[in-house]
């Protein structure tokens, strides 16, 4: 394997399969924007979502930009303006419009967008046909996965953007989701010592995944289970979001600041409490993972769990994680992920005997703070802005959620995103020590 192919990634796939990927992929981004008006795929709510027309977009300049400019012969632009009007962040590759103000951007219409998505596979078909060399076919594989982190981003962007309604707008109505079978929280326990964690180089990894590298743990378990909403609720009884004892300075601040008393899209119905979902509000369901809660409030969770159980529980390690998780890694395909149609996370439908729900439903905070593992070498060219530029002032989280694409998750992955960030489909698993 040459320096780039270590670097990229490997492809898991033959390239007559990487055809038919391209087309699942970007079809299954077109299916999550059908139930959307023009409206809807217009609006941008706040400065960290952006609208579902702007995603749509988006992906398609990656591959424009990045597989097409560099790759198709007398590559022409399909728009010259959307080099930079569609430009994320990549410095590399020239200006950007602002993040803020991708809401105000009517024309392209949401058709003409279309249409620009169209001409673009259009292209990429052709050059699949004529067949394309290692480098083209890492890079496309990297467009999907792109494409797919995008696809979680739109449910999650449109999520917040209906919740701003009054009118409590549906996405898609299917309530309930599923029959409840609550589960004893327990702990499985892992004698740590040295272990390795990274991408072992056997398909397809983003760089921060890599490089697989030797990491020493302490004896520690984790919970059999994720964080319950029931759980949660006992948290807010206790008075949890208004003692600063359970909290960090900067969540305290943040609590206090935003007067928050609950997670994000819960509201008060009487003496109970609902929850906006995709599938419109609903009762608050005890038994399913908690969801929409930061890096602060887990915390919190964490030291008011400890005080209220009388052991030193704690959020893990990202390495803890995905040690436990290497162990658990074959049941991927039990998890709840988008491709189960839930857009929610589920009570567990059966026990198992080891750790449950570690991918899928919601994403797992660790106490890691996001940073390059040892050797980390970026992406050659303006890809290299991908993932490294990111690692200040963000905490990992792991396992994926019922938004992402059951295909796009593995135990090495590894997402981020700031303390304050709730939007995102992320929850709680609890960690400790076994030797003290």
């Amino acid at each position: 394997m040459n320096r780039r192919q270590q670097r990229y990634g490997t492809l898991s796939a033959p390239q007559g399969d990487l055809a038919l990927r391209y087309t699942s992929v970007r079809q299954r981004s077109m299916a999550l924007v059908a139930p959307l008006s023009e409206a809807d795929a217009q609006v941008q709510s706040m400065p960290d979502a952006s609208p579902a027309k702007w995603h749509l977009a988006h992906t398609t300049w990656f591959f424009e930009t990045f597989i097409l400019e560099r790759f198709e012969r007398d590559f022409a632009p399909h728009h010259a303006a959307y080099r930079v009007l569609f430009n994320s962040y990549y410095q590399g590759v020239g200006d950007q419009h602002p993040r803020t103000q991708r809401g105000l951007v009517t024309r392209p219409s949401l058709d003409e967008v279309r249409g620009y998505r169209q001409a673009v596979d259009e292209r990429m078909s052709a050059l699949l046909r004529g067949g394309v060399n290692a480098e083209a076919a890492m890079l496309i594989e990297l467009g999907l996965q792109h494409e797919q982190q995008h696809q979680e981003l739109i449910l999650t962007d449109i999520k917040h953007l209906l919740s701003c309604n009054p009118l409590r707008p549906v996405y898609r109505r299917q309530w309930p989701l599923a029959r409840v079978a609550p589960v004893a929280a327990a702990w499985r326990v892992f004698d740590g010592g040295a272990v390795e964690i990274g991408h072992d180089s056997n398909g397809f990894a983003f760089d921060n995944e890599s490089p697989r590298h030797a990491v020493l743990l302490r004896p520690y378990a984790l919970t059999n289970r994720l964080v319950t909403h029931g759980e949660w609720l006992a948290f807010i009884a206790d008075g949890g979001y208004c003692d600063a004892r359970w909290w960090l300075a900067a969540g305290w601040d943040w609590v206090r600041a935003n007067s928050i008393e609950a997670p994000a899209y819960w509201q008060r119905d009487g003496a109970n409490w609902t929850s906006f979902t995709l599938h419109g509000r609903a009762p608050i369901d005890p038994h399913t993972p908690i969801v929409h809660v930061n890096y602060f409030e887990a915390d919190a969770y964490a030291n008011w769990r400890a005080a209220h159980d009388g052991q030193a529980c704690r959020l893990p390690t990202e390495a803890e994680w995905e040690h436990a998780a290497q162990s658990v890694s074959q049941s991927v395909a039990d998890g709840n992920f988008v491709d189960s149609g839930a857009l929610h996370p589920m009570p567990i439908s059966r026990a198992g005997e080891s750790l449950m729900q570690m991918f899928g439903d919601v994403w797992e905070w660790t106490a890691s703070a996001y940073a390059p593992y040892p050797g980390f070498q970026r992406w050659d060219g303006a890809v290299g802005e991908y993932n490294g530029k990111f690692m200040i002032n963000q905490y990992v989280l792991r396992g994926g959620s019922c938004a992402t694409p059951r295909d796009h998750i593995r135990a090495s992955y590894r997402n981020f995103f700031p303390t304050d960030a709730r939007w995102q489909f992320s929850g709680v698993r609890l960690a400790k020590d076994t030797v003290t």
